[in-house]
């Protein structure tokens, strides 16, 4: 997969809804419940990420699930990318971008959402093909101010920023001409998935997709 290819599937993804849910899940018999809760209330793009022993086995079940888009986030290495796709997921988030990731997810065909926290780091994935990014983490490097300023000198680059982003201020990133979506956890809040409230959970996912952009 090309990182042209890559960046086109991303944007699809992105494009699906406002709001991508990232979502850390402890506990195997939630994923489906969460995952049918989610996407009843409009929000299909869903992120899994591995950083619980029992995510490869979430995504598994998340993809079992009908009208959903499972990814992984959290990929740091190749074998990461490798255990994602076994376990079905059919695009990538990760935090930042090595070549040795990068390579990884172009040669096995996993779509990468790549992540970055400056302008030469969009830059680096701009001149390697990648127009469609992930910001982050988004309001501790300085919020929708901060990627409104990135997005002046490089308007080629689309972004989904992630870490810190909210109800109350995902409209401010939403507004922007270079986001795409935003990546939050706020419709997925632990103590309703522990409670397995997933009534709450889809009333939130209806509230998030129904944001404007």
């Amino acid at each position: 997969m090309t990182p042209q290819d890559a960046s086109k599937r991303a944007t699809e993804i992105c494009l699906l809804a406002p709001v991508v849910p990232v979502l850390v899940v402890d506990n195997v018999a939630h994923a489906r419940p969460l995952a049918q809760a989610l996407i009843a209330g409009g929000l299909p793009a869903l992120e899994v990420t591995l950083r619980t022993p029992c995510a490869l086995d979430v995504i598994r079940e998340m993809a079992k699930v009908a009208g959903g888009v499972v990814g992984a986030g959290t990929l740091l290495t190749p074998q990461d990318v490798k255990n994602a796709i076994a376990a079905g997921a059919t695009f990538g988030v990760s935090p930042g971008a090595t070549d040795l990731l990068l390579d990884a997810c172009e040669e096995l065909g996993l779509p990468l959402l790549p992540g970055i926290a400056t302008s030469t780091e969009a830059m680096r994935l701009l001149e390697r093909g990648y127009t469609t990014q992930k910001f982050f983490p988004a309001e501790a490097n300085g919020g929708a101010k901060a990627l409104a300023s990135i997005g002046g000198p490089i308007p080629q680059v689309k972004f989904c920023p992630t870490g810190g982003v909210s109800l109350a201020n995902a409209p401010d990133y939403l507004g922007l001409s270079n986001t795409l979506c935003v990546g939050g956890s706020w419709v997925a809040p632990k103590k309703l998935v522990e409670a397995g409230d997933w009534e709450s959970i889809e009333a939130l996912a209806r509230e998030a997709a129904a944001l404007s952009r």
